[in-house]
């Protein structure tokens, strides 16, 4: 179908209440109008929606729009009726009553927008009556939730291309806002795209200032960061929903207008709080990532990241949603080097050895960017294969406080040492954290077993913690001496690179690490007070809190503050020992013996025991 600006500037006013094109737009549109399948890329904000909206209202039949996001489709299908443009929506969020005025509606061709869930779409009954409602394009958006390396990977996408064997002559139109070279070639294939040409917006967010800094009194961090934007939007995302509930609820404490949002609060408070954030009566959101795709509030200025994202493209999609409306808008990370383990152990738990590889790679790329010394913008643009010929965009921390680097010859070869001679022993390579162990002096079991306390390397590194040790390891993986594996393991061998400088009179920079202060290390202590481990003592705390909630008791009825310092300062990891703990008895020991011993576990797993005089 043949256009031209008579046509689609008047309607791109009429509609939408626009006199000109975002960067792509116009291509995008006249390649669908002309019957071709077309693969879009464009940012949060950069209007992708418009892109099959548009050709909707130019031409004859019905535009099908595959979404995963009930929130949006209601959104876009309210913003459309509002605008006269007959759309509708069907998914599980409709009763039978709800739905079938609608049908009714597609069969006597009312409509020219349909927005559709995959798993819906799918169904025999529907696939049937899509054939006599005159289809005349499919727009798949989020489309790289049908790659297995896309960040938020959805298994019934994959079904999507059966649609192409069904409907041979019906163009296709596949968006997102997020993709790298990989996912964009497999979303090509998965949807069977033909002689479509791939448009690409640029990734940059100039109005986005991208900060990361160490965690370490995480809530005093996020509300001095709240405070200093007073009255401001904003989004804090969280791992866990106890987290986010806990966030919350301390920032309402001090008078912050917060609600949370997770996937575990009745539906209705999840509706009410969304709906009291994008009508700015709630400032600022506590929530998992189940909250923001499909969200167009575009007054956003801050985003805050309280724990680690999962990979870059969820970071880029998540920051993506401050400053929508073209506005200086701030993004910060919140970033403790233990997160690799920990999340490490959560990737470890997926049976699939394949999407365990996935997501092993792509935390690592989420830890590299995390500490890096590079610019921020440049390192983001870099992941999504963009180039950046300024190497300094002045709106990052790395860019605006340039970290300090030292002479870090002598500790590389060390710890390139350290994995060559691992390696030369054992015949298989460790993990970062047992090369660190190794070049502390631990002892372990396993460096008892395969005999690495007799190595030349064993205890040459006590002049670093072992934070600061895995710190320069991962630096030493990000510059290529040394190859990690995607695997479980993650083990660790030299490169070609790595052996050469090994063995080289050369010298090398390397960075201090993100500013992240040893919070467990042991305070000045009060008369009778016990010094203990700091930061377990913090989770026994949340934990304490959490069992009490549940039994509608105060915390102190669980278990006294003396009790929680005696564990983390004794640290008990059984029965007997936990038995021994003041304030244990019987009663206590069966009823919270288990979390408690469990949750010192967990804390072990990320940090070593702290020794104190009688522990």
């Amino acid at each position: 179908m043949e256009v031209d600006d008579t046509q689609l500037l008047p309607a791109l006013k009429k509609y939408f209440g626009f006199e000109s094109f975002r960067p792509l737009q116009e291509q995008i549109i006249r390649d669908s109008l002309g019957g071709k399948d077309v693969f879009a890329l464009l940012p949060t904000g950069g209007g992708k929606s418009l892109c099959f909206q548009l050709p909707a209202l130019l031409r004859d039949g019905l535009t099908v729009v595959v979404s995963p996001l009930i929130a949006l489709m209601k959104d876009q299908v309210d913003a459309m009726q509002s605008a006269g443009v007959p759309a509708t929506f069907l998914n599980s969020s409709l009763a039978a009553g709800e739905a079938r005025p609608r049908l009714r509606g597609l069969h006597q061709g009312e409509f020219k927008l349909l927005y559709v869930a995959p798993e819906r779409l799918l169904l025999s009954g529907f696939l049937e009556d899509l054939k006599r409602w005159n289809v005349n394009l499919f727009a798949i958006d989020e489309a790289h939730c049908i790659s297995e390396w896309g960040h938020d990977f959805r298994p019934e996408y994959r079904q999507l291309a059966s649609l192409r064997d069904m409907f041979p002559t019906v163009p296709f139109m596949a968006l997102t806002a997020t993709a790298t070279e990989r996912v964009r070639a497999d979303v090509v294939r998965q949807l069977k795209l033909q002689n479509c040409d791939a448009f690409v917006a640029s990734f940059n967010r100039p109005n986005l200032k991208y900060r990361v800094s160490g965690k370490t009194k995480a809530y005093q961090q996020v509300i001095s960061f709240i405070r200093a934007r007073d009255g401001e939007s904003g989004i804090i995302y969280c791992q866990a929903r106890r987290t986010v509930e806990q966030l919350a609820e301390k920032l309402q404490a001090d008078g912050i207008a917060a609600q949370p949002y997770h996937a575990g609060l009745p539906q209705e408070v999840r509706a009410g709080n969304q709906e009291s954030f994008l009508w700015d009566e709630t400032k600022v959101i506590c929530a998992t990532i189940a909250f923001g795709m499909g969200i167009n509030k575009s007054n956003v200025r801050f985003v805050i990241h309280h724990d680690l994202p999962k990979n870059i493209e969820s970071y880029y999609q998540e920051t993506g949603r401050a400053g929508r409306d073209g506005l200086p808008s701030e993004c910060l990370l919140l970033f403790s080097p233990g997160d690799r383990i920990k999340y490490s152990q959560f990737i470890d738990e997926k049976t699939d050895e394949h999407e365990r590889d996935i997501a092993h790679t792509q935390l690592n790329q989420m830890i590299h960017y995390a500490e890096s010394a590079t610019c921020r913008r440049v390192d983001l643009l870099g992941y999504f294969g963009e180039d950046v010929a300024e190497k300094n965009c002045g709106a990052c921390d790395n860019c605006l406080n340039p970290r300090e680097t030292f002479d870090g010859t002598t500790v590389a070869k060390k710890f390139l040492s350290c994995v060559f001679r691992i390696k030369q022993m054992s015949g298989f390579g460790v993990g970062v954290n047992h090369a660190v162990e190794v070049l502390c002096g631990a002892d372990t079991e396993k460096i008892r077993k395969w005999g690495h306390d007799r190595l030349s390397t064993y205890g040459i590194g006590t002049e670093y913690k072992r934070n600061e040790w895995a710190a320069i390891g991962r630096e030493l993986i990000r510059l290529g001496y040394i190859w990690q594996d995607t695997g479980k393991f993650s083990t660790l061998e030299l490169t070609q690179e790595g052996f050469a400088f090994l063995t080289s009179k050369d010298s090398l920079e390397l960075t201090r690490p993100v500013s992240t202060p040893d919070s467990r290390a042991p305070k000045r202590r009060a008369d009778g007070e016990i010094e203990c481990d700091e930061a377990l003592f913090e989770s026994l705390r949340s934990l304490r809190k959490e069992m009490a909630d549940d039994r509608g008791v105060p915390p102190y009825i669980v278990f006294s503050d003396v009790s929680l310092r005696q564990m983390a300062r004794y640290y008990p990891q059984n029965a007997e020992e936990f038995s021994h703990i003041n304030g244990v008895g019987e009663k206590k020991l069966k009823e919270f013996g288990d979390p408690f011993i469990e949750a010192i576990e967990e804390h072990l797993e990320t940090y070593p025991k702290i020794q104190f005089g009688d522990s």
